[in-house]
C-alpha cells in the first residue's frame, strides 16, 4: 500500500482502493494512532490518505487567507471525497472537532468505519449516529485495523470478479 501525506498530490493514477484516515489528530496533540495504522495494512493493495501532515505548525492561522492552512483544508477534503473507504478514530481523551464533522459529512456514503474508544467524549452521539445510518462502530483500534483489512480484501475481490 502506498501512502500520501499533505501537501504531496495524491495521483489520480494511485492504486485502489483509497483509504482515508481520518481521526483524531487535535493539532498534533492526539497520539499518532496513524502509526499503528500504515504498518498494519502497508502489505494490502491500495492507497493510504494520511492527513497528519510532518510539518504542521499549530501556529498557522485558521482561516483561508492563510494557503498552508487553506491547502490542509483542501487536501483532506478531496481526499476524503476521492477514498474508498474512510477510517475514523476516535480515541478518549481527545476531542476531534474534525472529525467528527467528516463523521456527519460521511455517514450517508456508505464508506465509513468507525472506532470510539471507550471515554470518548461524545460516545453517545458518534453510536446515534453509526446507529442510523448502518456504518460499523467497533470499540479499539485493533478491531478498526481488522475491518479496514477485511473490506480492503472485499473490494479487491469484487475488482477481480468484474
Amino acid at each position: 500500500m502506498e501512502q500520501y501525506r499533505p501537501p504531496q498530490a495524491i495521483p489520480d493514477h494511485a492504486p485502489r482502493p483509497w483509504i482515508f484516515l481520518a481521526g483524531a489528530i487535535d493539532q498534533g496533540r492526539a497520539e499518532p494512532w496513524q502509526n499503528a495504522v500504515v504498518p498494519a495494512l502497508i502489505d494490502q493493495p491500495g492507497t493510504l490518505c494520511n492527513p497528519r501532515r510532518v510539518d504542521w505548525d499549530a501556529s498557522w492561522r485558521q482561516t483561508l487567507d492563510d494557503p498552508r492552512f487553506a491547502g490542509q483544508v483542501k487536501w483532506e477534503l478531496d481526499a476524503l471525497e476521492d477514498a474508498d473507504l474512510i477510517l475514523c478514530w476516535l480515541p478518549a481523551g481527545s476531542q476531534a472537532p474534525v472529525s467528527l464533522l467528516e463523521l456527519g459529512l460521511h455517514a450517508r456514503g456508505g464508506r465509513l468505519i468507525v472506532g470510539c474508544d471507550d471515554g470518548f467524549h461524545r460516545q453517545g452521539n458518534v453510536a446515534a449516529v453509526c446507529a442510523r445510518f448502518g456504518i460499523p462502530l467497533v470499540g479499539s483500534l485493533s478491531e478498526l485495523i481488522e475491518g479496514a483489512r477485511q473490506q480492503v480484501e472485499k473490494t479487491v475481490a469484487l475488482a477481480g470478479a468484474r
